[in-house]
Order: C-alpha cells, then sequence, then structure tokens
C-alpha cells in the first residue's frame, strides 16, 4: 500500500487543493459561503471550476458529472466530457462556473410521487458546494440537490441540507439564551457503521433471487450457523482481508475516514465504521461506501450483498448512526462531562431530544423502514420496531432527580480491577451500553441502530434533526421570553421528563415483557413498513416538516406515495422471482429425483432379489406428498401476485395486499422448498446451497 498521508484524499477537490489553487480572495469567499451559508458570488464559481478543471484533468479525469441522491435509495450522474471543438478541428478543455452550479437531468424518469408527469421532463441539479467534488472512476463529480422545474425536492440530499440549517438555527437561540454568545453555528455530525455480507461471486451467479433481489428467497438452514459464536471479531480469511484492504485504500483515497473493519456475528458479514463527520459529508461518503464495497468486491470475485436480510436463521445487516450535535468552536453539545447533574446546557438538550424522540417516534420509525428491515427489527437480532431510548444508570438517576425537585449528584463509573496484578486498572464507564435499544445513549452521542443496511442515511438524519429543531425551538420561544433562565431551565426539564420519561427504557428490549410494557406506556409498535409508512401524511408530522421549510406538504405526499410504489414493487419482483424460481428450477429438479428414485426402486424389484425397498419407497412417497404441496403453493402465489397487482387505485390499499396477503403466502412455499432442499440429492438441488454461499469465500 502507498503513504497513507499521501493517498488520503488524493481525489478529492478538498479545503487544502482549494486553497493552494484557488486565489486568496476566491478561496475566503467560497469559504464564507460555506461556513456562513451565505449565497455563491457566480463569478466564485467561475473560478472554482477553471481550477477544479485543471486539477481534475490533472488526475487523469476527462469527464464530468452532477452526483446526486434521487429518490431512489442510491446515487444517480451522467457523464459530460471538458471537451470543447474549436474552428480548426481540434478541441480544448473548457469547465465553465455555469456548469459547476448547474445541471440538467430528466426529472420524470426519477421517483417524484406525482410531482411530475411523464411530459414534465425538466428538473435541475444544483451545487451543494458544502461537501467537496471528488474523482471517481475518471470523472469528476460533484455532489448536487436535484429539485424539480417548480421548486420541489426529488432527492434526499435537499431536505437534509434544509434540516441542518432548521436545526443550526433553533439550537443558536437555545445557546444564546443560556449565555453563550460565542457561538456562530451548530452542526449535526455523524458516523454510521455499515454491516455487509461477501460471497463468492460465482455462486452469487447461480442464485436468481440474489440476482434480482438481493436476498435468498430460498435456502434451508444448514449444519452450522452463528450458534458457535465464532465469527464475530474473529480472524479475517485470507481472500476477505485482500478485500478490505483494497477497499480501505479506495475509500481513503476519496477522503472517507474508514477507521474499523471486522468480521460480525453471522458468518460471511462483516462491518466497516468510519470516524465522524459532518452529517451532509457523512450521507455523502456512505452513499459512495455503500458503491465502492460493490466495486472492489467484484474485483475480488466476491459480491457484496447490503440487503438487510439476505439469508434466514442468521443475523441481518443494520447501519447504526451515531448522531451529535456540536458548535463551529468546538463544543459537543451532548458531551455530559464529569457532573452531568449540574451540566444545564448538556440537560436542555438532552431532555429535548428525548421529547421529540417521543413525539415524534412514528417518523423515526417510517425513516428506518423498508422490505428488507421488515425481516430484522423485533427478531432478536436487531432493535424492536418499538422506539425507545437508553439513557444508562447515570442519566437515568439524574432524570428521576429532576423529576423529584432537581438534580444534585451524578454516579461514576470508578475503577475495574480485573485481578491480574500485571494488568492495568481500567477506568469504568458510569453506564453499560444496550445493544437491545433502538435510540441508545454511547456517551456523548446518540446511536440509532434501527437505520438499514441498504439505505441512505439522510432520511433518519433530517427527520431527527427536523423533530430536534422543533422541539428547541420551544425551548428558545420559552427562555428567550423568561425573566428568569435558571427558574425556565428548571421548569422545562422537569416538565419534559415528567411528559415523556416513558420513552426511556434501559432494559431488554429483546423481551416479550417490553412488548406489553411499551404498550401500557403507550409507545406506538409499528411492525411493518406498509404501516409506518402511514406516518407521512399524520397532520402532525405534515405539519412540523413544513414549519421548519425541511419538506413542504406536498413533498411529504410525494414521499408517502414513493415509499409505497417502492414496497409494491419490491415485494412483486420478489414473488415473481420466487415463482420462477420454483417453477423452472426447483419443481423440475424434484420431478427428476423423484423419477429417478422411483426407477431405482423398480430396477431392483426387476432383479427378483427380495431387497427390502422400504427406505427407498418412503423417501419417495415423502418427497412427491412434497412436490404436490409446491405445486399448489406455486399456484396460490401466483394467484396472490395477480389479485395484488390488479388492485390499482388506492396505494396503500395495495401495498397492504402485497405485505399481508402475497408476502405471507411466499413463506409456505419456502417452506416447503426448503424441506425438499434437505431430501433431494445435492447434485439435483438447482442451486448453492446456504452452506455453500456462507462458507465458500
Amino acid at each position: 500500500m502507498s503513504n497513507l498521508g499521501q493517498i488520503f484524499g488524493a481525489n478529492v477537490f478538498n479545503a487544502a487543493i482549494m486553497k493552494e489553487r484557488l486565489p486568496k480572495g476566491t478561496y475566503k469567499a467560497l469559504k464564507k459561503t460555506i461556513e456562513e451559508g451565505l449565497h455563491l458570488d457566480p463569478a466564485v464559481a467561475d473560478v472554482v471550476a477553471s481550477a477544479m478543471k485543471d486539477w481534475a484533468l490533472e488526475q487523469g479525469a476527462t469527464h464530468f458529472t452532477h452526483w446526486f441522491q434521487p429518490m431512489t435509495g442510491i446515487t444517480a450522474e451522467k457523464h459530460d466530457s471538458f471537451i470543447s471543438p474549436t474552428a480548426d478541428g481540434k478541441v480544448i478543455m473548457e469547465f465553465s462556473g455555469k456548469e459547476l452550479i448547474k445541471g440538467e437531468p430528466d426529472a420524470s424518469s426519477f421517483p417524484s410521487g406525482g410531482l411530475r408527469a411523464t411530459f414534465e421532463a425538466r428538473g435541475y441539479t444544483a451545487w451543494d458546494c458544502t461537501s467537496p467534488a471528488f474523482i471517481k472512476d475518471g470523472s469528476l463529480c460533484i455532489p448536487t440537490a436535484f429539485c424539480s422545474y417548480t421548486g420541489e425536492a426529488l432527492d434526499k440530499k435537499t431536505p437534509l441540507l434544509r434540516s441542518m440549517e432548521a436545526l443550526s438555527k433553533q439550537a443558536l437561540r437555545v445557546l444564546k439564551a443560556l449565555g453563550n454568545t460565542t457561538t456562530n453555528k451548530v452542526i449535526t455530525t455523524v458516523g454510521p457503521e455499515q454491516e455487509y455480507f461477501i460471497v463468492d461471486k460465482n455462486t452469487f451467479a447461480q442464485r436468481k433471487d440474489l440476482i434480482f433481489t438481493g436476498r435468498t428467497l430460498f435456502g434451508a438452514k444448514p449444519p452450522k450457523g452463528q450458534e458457535l459464536e465464532d465469527h464475530y471479531f474473529g480472524s479475517l480469511k485470507e481472500r476477505i482481508s485482500s478485500y478490505m484492504k483494497e477497499l480501505d485504500e479506495e475509500l481513503w483515497k476519496l477522503g472517507i475516514s474508514a477507521k474499523t473493519k471486522h468480521n460480525e456475528v453471522a458468518p460471511a458479514q462483516h462491518e466497516l465504521a468510519p470516524i465522524f463527520t459532518t452529517t451532509n459529508i457523512a450521507t455523502d461518503h456512505n452513499q459512495l461506501t455503500m458503491d465502492t464495497m460493490k466495486k472492489v468486491a467484484l474485483r475480488h470475485d466476491l459480491v457484496c450483498l447490503l440487503h438487510e436480510k439476505p439469508f434466514a436463521g442468521i443475523n441481518g445487516s443494520g447501519k447504526h448512526n451515531n448522531w451529535s450535535m456540536g458548535t463551529d468552536d468546538g463544543l459537543n453539545l451532548l458531551e455530559p462531562g464529569h457532573t452531568p447533574h449540574d451540566n444545564e446546557q448538556f440537560l436542555v438538550f438532552l431532555c429535548s431530544v428525548i421529547k421529540a424522540v417521543d413525539v415524534y417516534a412514528d417518523l423515526l420509525r417510517v425513516s428506518a423502514a423498508n422490505p428488507g428491515n421488515d425481516h430484522r427489527l423485533g427478531a432478536n437480532e436487531a432493535p424492536p420496531a418499538i422506539i425507545s431510548i437508553f439513557l444508562g444508570e447515570q442519566l437515568q438517576d439524574i432524570l428521576e432527580q429532576i423529576e423529584n425537585g432537581g438534580a444534585t449528584s451524578s454516579k461514576t463509573g470508578g475503577q475495574m480491577e480485573i485481578g491480574v496484578t500485571t494488568l492495568p486498572a481500567l477506568p469504568k464507564d458510569a453506564t453499560d451500553r444496550n445493544r437491545t435499544s433502538p435510540f441508545a445513549f454511547t456517551g456523548n452521542k446518540f446511536e440509532f441502530r434501527m437505520v438499514p443496511s441498504s439505505a441512505s442515511i439522510a432520511e433518519p438524519n433530517y427527520i431527527l434533526n427536523t423533530i430536534v429543531a422543533e422541539v428547541l425551538n420551544e425551548v428558545a420561544d420559552r427562555l428567550e421570553s423568561a425573566k428568569d433562565i435558571k427558574a425556565e431551565v428548571k421548569t422545562i426539564l422537569s416538565e419534559y421528563v415528567t411528559k415523556h420519561k416513558n420513552v426511556v427504557f434501559n432494559g431488554n428490549g429483546y423481551a416479550d415483557e417490553w412488548v406489553a410494557e411499551a404498550d401500557k406506556r403507550g409507545l406506538p409498535n409499528i411492525k411493518t413498513t406498509v404501516e409506518s409508512i402511514k406516518a407521512l401524511i399524520a397532520e402532525k408530522n405534515l405539519a412540523v416538516m413544513e414549519k421548519h421549510g425541511v419538506l413542504s406538504r406536498v413533498e411529504m405526499e410525494s414521499r408517502y406515495e414513493i415509499l409505497l410504489e417502492n414496497y409494491i414493487k419490491t415485494i412483486n419482483i420478489e414473488a415473481l422471482t420466487m415463482i420462477e424460481m420454483a417453477k423452472r428450477e426447483i419443481l423440475p429438479a424434484v420431478i427428476k429425483f423423484a423419477t429417478n428414485l422411483a426407477g431405482s426402486i423398480n430396477t431392483i424389484k426387476a432383479t427378483g432379489v427380495a431387497a427390502d425397498v422400504t427406505a427407498q419407497t418412503e423417501l419417495l412417497t415423502e418427497v412427491s406428498s412434497l412436490t404436490a404441496a409446491l405445486k399448489k403453493n406455486i399456484a396460490v402465489l401466483e394467484e396472490a401476485v395477480a389479485k395484488a397487482d390488479n388492485a390499482h387505485g388506492d396505494t396503500y390499499a395495495q401495498a397492504a395486499l402485497f405485505r399481508f396477503d402475497v408476502f405471507e403466502k411466499m413463506s409456505p412455499l419456502r417452506e416447503v422448498a426448503d424441506t425438499l432442499e434437505t431430501l433431494v440429492d445435492k447434485e439435483v438441488w438447482p442451486f448453492p446451497t446456504y452452506g455453500d454461499l456462507l462458507f465458500n469465500v
């Protein structure tokens, strides 16, 4: 590997490169735009574009593209070369400020939820100068927002940028009311831990379900799964280690601070975690990380699976969204300090988050909803679908003190003696961690553990930013009109703790008892993606997103339609793939096996030898019975798909049909097929088994 200090950010037009290549006045003007949110001077854009082009050409780039994040959940790019013909039949390299600032992709070809008709094609991409440009695959990639001709957001970045401004505005008001006069901007930061599976490319290519849906629709449980717990943090296989090394290097070139890598709990499952950065950049980086994971895997004859549940019976993958708030002068607003009980600023922001999560739990739930995540949430491998907050013993004790009149002390961790004289005494944290909590406080940040592994982190973060901004707005209003700030702070804290303590739960989120307890507390338990999507058109949620200028009602309603349509299409593809595999692969294979078995029985009998063929006969009877059941369940699923597919009109009703009829009828078909897999000769079975997929890397 090359020197890390030299390769890190080598493909990024970052602050250091800009400072080196831009005139001092241009650099200062651009920096002021980025840091203070001021409008960009077109003259500045022209100078930046010229310097950006020269740098990109030196790096070997031939094209530029506006890189954006439409509602597909992945990124999009249209590439244009730098060349411009001249009168003498040659070309020159040109790139203007106008081309940097604005692009025009086809707005009607991306999901719009009814915002754009098929014939209304014009849409715009706008340069997001807060996220640095980079080079990928020989093109200069310019991070951009994507909006319609009429100005509505058609992407995930635009509401994220809006939410960051909204939270900063309200947080600054609170800080100023509390006496902070030095902070000019509040920044949300994120460090998303990315889980993923790696399988052999040749094995993958033999599974239509993995190719078309990203998950296995059939597969009997292998003799060994994750029960020995020997894969978690285990020694990396040589092939995986080689892949991870190249992945790290490619990410480092893009300025992505890939920090941690390790084996996860399930066989063939792994994790990568970056260092925290600003939420907008973290979102861009996570999209790049997922894309790079898949591309690098192919170079090693591997395939990276980002689906939340590619294999039944073992843990699926999530994405832990570690979120915090900081200031431009270096303060972490969620840092408790050594004596959190008298850290007024920390307690105000902590209790504001608690209220926001409690009041808008349904919005947070939908931000972590997709068809794949329905397989994980509440399945003793991921947090339950019930939104709750883990605070730990120290903060729980402080909240109880606040409720009873005021906090006067904080529990401390002390020292941990391990019992071996040569080992050092370890400082003990004041509280344990809780991996079963969907929204856990982990020292100086909140870890939102429900986010799907394949999803963009933009939506969870713009929703989180917005709902916290709403509560901070309320706090600021009260503090700004208060005669006695200290007294009002005490009143707010007591009120928020008393009214919203029900959302705080430090126990085992996997336990059945918690489901009953959460119901008593009045916490919503929204089990499916389809049901959760309703939150997008609930009046209180429409109002809060519109109030802070993050998403208008029209934009929220379009997302409601987009998510429902995505669910319908996803389950439809899964069901059709399942039907095709069952009819054209499994059914012929088991008939062939049964025919061979019957022929074997007849051959033995024809010898006249009094051989016992009871075993063969019983196996033939069982396989024949299951084959009939397989055929029947194929027909049942086909009928359900046809019914749901023809249920046009109300999108929610159609999505509900796919979830509660089609999806439910997929399970019996799989159960029969998986049983047949355990009986049929492996040489006859039409595709690789779980054992082949999970342990053949």
